[in-house]
């Protein structure tokens, strides 16, 4: 190949990423939650999701037909003077492997279902409500990404630091060196602007960054480091890309269970503190909640933030 060749190939794969990163810049707006009155709140695994099920008195809620096979495990608890409106919608067990189907495919799958529910089935009959849902409007005003995670010494992380999304959601394993495809897989999602939340509740704010690997490669290493992530985990990107599908902003609330640059082994740590940081959950999640609610105002006003 010439020179001349070369140089024009490399000049439209310039030109290729350039108009990529300006389409989602363009549309990287972020919405800012003060108020909702539905919010699904998607979690990977049953022992991160009972003692928030509980708290809730979360009733057990049939998927819809075309659903009724996959693991997912949908719950709902109707508003309340502390809560709006809300669907626990919970990975579930893999039933080939038959543990908690931990990752991004399992997320996006139960986001798609918990998303689909109000046009998918009668909801007020499924659950004998009094009130009429208003379907004109998207399913939730809000998805919450809800989980554990893993955080870094080095960005002065520690065991129990709670954290929202913010500014937005990436990918730190989907390497594709192609022209758009490179932006793609870093999926950069805004995430929703829950920030006066964070601010209330004491959380820090940080950008979260999924993947699919419960380690940290040296690659993912040197993604995680020039892209200023702060919480590592295994699923919250993939919520973020359904909800975006849907037009429905999306938030993430992750507490740290293990720190990745510590000498002390990820898996053990992660163990020893999954209790404490369901606990954690639990409270942090319930106080967004009572924030959030907002009993017989009108469907909230979605309004962005640059």
């Amino acid at each position: 190949m010439s020179n001349d060749v070369e140089s024009a190939a490399r000049g439209h794969a310039a030109e290729a990423r350039h108009a990529a990163e300006a389409r989602h810049a363009a549309e990287a707006r972020h919405a800012v939650v003060e108020r909702a009155q539905r919010v699904v709140i998607v979690m990977a695994m049953e022992e991160e999701a009972a003692p928030l099920r509980d708290a809730l008195g979360a009733k057990p809620l049939d998927p819809p037909v075309w659903a009724a096979g996959l693991p997912c495990r949908l719950s709902h608890a109707p508003a309340a003077d502390d809560r709006p409106d809300v669907v626990l919608a919970v990975n579930g067990t893999d039933p080939i492997f038959g543990v908690d189907a931990v990752g991004s495919t399992a997320a996006a799958l139960t986001t798609h279902v918990a998303l689909n529910l109000d046009r998918a089935l009668n909801l007020d009959r499924a659950l004998n409500l009094d009130r009429a849902l208003n379907l004109d409007r998207p399913a939730a005003d809000l998805v919450l990404s809800v989980g554990t995670a893993g955080g870094w010494l080095r960005a002065g992380a520690q065991i129990g630091d709670a954290y929202f999304a913010w500014p937005h959601f990436a990918c730190h394993d989907r390497r594709i060196p192609l022209p758009g495809f490179d932006v793609m897989g870093e999926s950069k999602l805004a995430a929703a602007d829950l920030r006066s939340h964070a601010s209330a509740l004491g959380c820090r704010l940080g950008i979260v960054t999924t993947g699919d690997s419960f380690d940290e490669s040296p690659t993912d290493r040197e993604r995680i480091i020039a892209g200023g992530a702060e919480v590592k985990e295994m699923e919250a990107a993939a919520v973020a890309w359904v909800g975006h599908l849907h037009e429905v902003p999306v938030g993430a609330l992750k507490t740290v269970t293990d720190l990745v640059d510590s000498p002390v082994a990820t898996e053990a740590q992660f163990v020893k503190n999954l209790a404490t940081a369901a606990e954690t959950l639990r409270a942090k999640t319930l106080a967004l909640l009572a924030r959030l609610a907002d009993p017989g105002a009108p469907p909230p006003a979605r309004h962005h933030r640059q």
